[in-house]
């Protein structure tokens, strides 16, 4: 199968030069002449608008109470995305003969979608198929008492430790002489004092400890406690979710833009290399059928 980022390919005319030959590269309602991709492309405009249809059921939002940062409670619409995962495993579980990619979910930052690839081959041609929804997750705190509590300690801690350090920070010079001159080391000037500190790193770090003990805080334990609260309000977040119930094209979702997609390509395959660039005019008639058929195969599953 091809990458979950592979961006698959519009269909465009091109004519070499010195021939008056049509090559297609297929990508199911572009724009074309011929009658048979005509004829696929109003197949797929039924698919478009089933899907769109479906994926407008699932992703109908609701409201839940939320807090923000500042702790005030709000509404937020949401919807549940294990919707759409469940819809897309539906389908694929119907798609006999396909080769299926199973439904994976990405998440880059703040922005997730969830997507599926297929594929299947009539004659010497492939018939390649993609549905993704992309969408936004939005993060708040679950609407707890907790909450505001774990904000309060938190913030305690950070205030404690900032100017525990600016004490220690201001006075520090002093303390590791007078520490210094406390083990016996009077007759040196400041910086023979100071090379001895930093050299000997035992002796440097109980010195840290006695400075820490008379300023009465552990900074080892008020670290502990920091990252503990904000690991529980990490635990306290809640994840919402919103997309757009429109179509958009593989330029928008690879953007980030919200939105839902479903398409189909076709390729050519020769010498078990797929080739985009081929003649449509040479398909042969029961290729042709079979590749309606499997397009109305999909129109049925969705309408399931």
């Amino acid at each position: 199968m091809n990458s979950p980022n592979f961006l698959f390919k519009r269909y465009e005319i091109l004519r070499f030069k010195g021939s008056s030959k049509v090559s297609l590269l297929v990508r199911l309602g572009t724009r074309s002449s011929n009658e048979f991709i005509q004829y696929l492309n109003k197949k797929n405009d039924e698919i478009q608008q089933l899907f769109l249809s479906k994926i407008i059921d699932l992703i109908k939002s609701v409201n839940v109470k939320v807090m923000l940062g500042d702790s005030t409670i709000t509404e937020q619409k949401t919807f549940d995305p294990k919707r759409v995962n469940d819809f897309y495993q539906k389908i694929i579980k119907n798609l006999k003969g396909w080769s299926i990619q199973e439904v994976s979910i990405s998440n880059n930052d703040d922005i997730r979608r969830i997507f599926t690839k297929f594929e299947i081959r009539e004659g010497n041609y492939l018939i390649s198929g993609h549905m993704s929804i992309q969408y936004h997750v939005l993060l708040y705190y679950k609407p707890v008492q907790r909450v505001i509590e774990a904000q309060k300690e938190l913030s305690e801690v950070i205030d404690l430790t900032k100017n525990k350090e600016k004490q220690m920070s201001d006075n520090s010079d002093q303390f590791v002489l007078d520490k210094l001159k406390e083990k016996g080391y009077r007759d040196f000037d400041h910086q023979k004092l100071f090379e001895i500190f930093y050299e000997n790193d035992e002796f440097r770090e109980k010195i840290y400890k006695e400075i820490q003990n008379e300023i009465e805080v552990d900074f080892q334990e008020l670290s502990i406690k920091k990252n503990k609260l904000i690991k529980e309000l990490d635990n306290l977040l809640v994840e919402t979710y919103q997309t757009s119930p429109v179509l958009i094209d593989d330029t928008r979702l690879i953007t980030g833009e919200e939105g839902c997609l479903c398409t189909f390509d076709i390729e050519f395959i020769k010498n078990k290399t797929k080739e985009g660039l081929f003649d449509p005019r040479k398909i042969s008639e029961t290729v042709k059928e079979n590749i309606a058929k499997r397009l109305d195969e999909f129109s049925h599953i969705l309408e399931s």
